[in-house]
């Protein structure tokens, strides 16, 4: 584990993945980028991929750092006197370095970040990172680098990118220049073009341990006690991005609502399912609602993995009345049938997704679907 010396914490949570300057487990990823960068295998495109919340983008922007700050000194080196400065033991760079803070600020010349950007007219975040933001690409590479080392070009989410995206990225990645770092970060690398993962050296990056990701929702929660953080970290399943943002948007408090409706199947308590449903349903309850469907697919998809075992695989670290409840529900319908009903609920959160359909009737829906599977 590394260093947090220099992280703030408290109520405002972690700073965002630029302005991190350590980074929390991950040293065997940490240690194939420092070999590639000191050996001279240092590919020009990174495919930088895991589940969301795991470090993925802290591990790209310090990274970036460690290339920026060396990546001149270095070619000036080796080119006048044929030699290199000392290996580093790691990527770290120091808050207190220039290149960290012009990078934390975004004001590095020879740093492009594309990530989704809002809507012009609507000032909505859209939903894919459009063709536009990738052609800004091409006039940043016809520059030289500002301070005679790497340019680099960090893609946060690029799963994100839509088809015309995508082709657009394929010409420049087909043809890079010199001395150009590609940092393609995606959540499901599946989403990419084959044509785009071929061009890029994978780093898969690993879930952390329930441990570690209770130690930071403490950090950065502290008002959590140890039994909620234990609770956090395991429904989070190694993202410490996943477990703070379940604290900071009560998610306890959603996942304990859900188990009380799962329970009452199949005889809902209709009372209780309309409160909820309504307070998800409200004007600005947008990420309340995202987080509580997010916590139901979560325990659905167990509840598949479970039914599919027959009860034999047990999801691990389950109190015991979660696990008596599943396998009641497990019991109560056939793995056809509740293939069907996650393909339904799947559709049925999609519709909200898209504006189709209120999101209090999704729910009420969702949940007479899972009423309708149990009896």
């Amino acid at each position: 584990m590394s260093r947090l010396e220099g992280v703030p914490s408290g109520e405002n949570g972690p700073p965002p993945p630029r302005k991190t300057p350590d980074l929390v487990g991950h040293a065997e990823a940490e240690r194939v980028l420092l070999e590639a960068f000191h050996c001279g295998r240092l590919v020009h495109a990174w495919l930088i991929c895991g589940p969301r919340g795991i470090g993925k983008a802290t591990l790209a922007f310090r990274f970036t750092r460690f290339v920026l700050a060396r990546g001149a000194g270095e070619a000036a080196t080796g080119a006048l006197f044929g030699g290199a400065p000392p290996a580093a033991e790691n990527l770290y760079v120091g808050p207190s370095e220039p290149v960290f803070r012009r990078v934390a600020s975004g004001g590095h010349a020879d740093l492009l970040t594309i990530e989704r950007t809002a809507h012009p007219e609507t000032g909505k975040m859209r939903s894919e990172i459009v063709v536009d933001d990738i052609r800004g690409i091409a006039p940043f590479l016809s520059l030289t680098a500002a301070e005679g080392g790497w340019r680099v070009v960090v893609i946060d989410g690029a799963d994100e990118m839509n088809a015309n995206s995508a082709n657009a990225l394929l010409k420049i990645l087909e043809e890079p220049p010199k001395r150009v770092l590609f940092l393609l970060i995606a959540h499901n690398p599946g989403n990419l073009p084959a044509t785009i993962r071929s061009r890029c050296r994978m780093l898969r990056l690993k879930p952390l341990a329930e441990d570690r990701v209770a130690a930071l929702a403490v950090r950065f929660s502290p008002d959590l006690t140890a039994d909620e953080a234990a609770e956090l970290a395991r429904l989070a399943e190694g993202s410490p991005g996943r477990a703070l943002a379940l604290s900071k948007g009560g998610g306890l408090g959603l996942y304990r609502d859900l188990l009380a409706l799962l329970q009452s199947l199949p005889r809902l308590d209709v009372a209780a399912l309309h409160e909820f449903a309504g307070r998800l349903g409200r004007a600005g309850a947008e990420e309340l609602f995202d987080a509580a469907t997010d916590l139901l697919r979560w325990w659905l998809g167990r509840l598949i993995v479970f039914a599919a075992n027959g009860g034999g695989m047990q999801p691990e670290g389950m109190p015991a009345a979660e696990l008596a409840l599943m396998r009641r529900l497990a019991a109560a319908s056939g793995l056809d049938r509740w293939l069907e009903v996650w393909e339904k609920i799947n559709r049925l959160l999609a519709l909200a997704g898209g504006a189709k359909l209120e999101r209090k009737q999704v729910i009420l829906n969702v949940f007479h679907a899972l009423e309708n599977t149990t009896r």
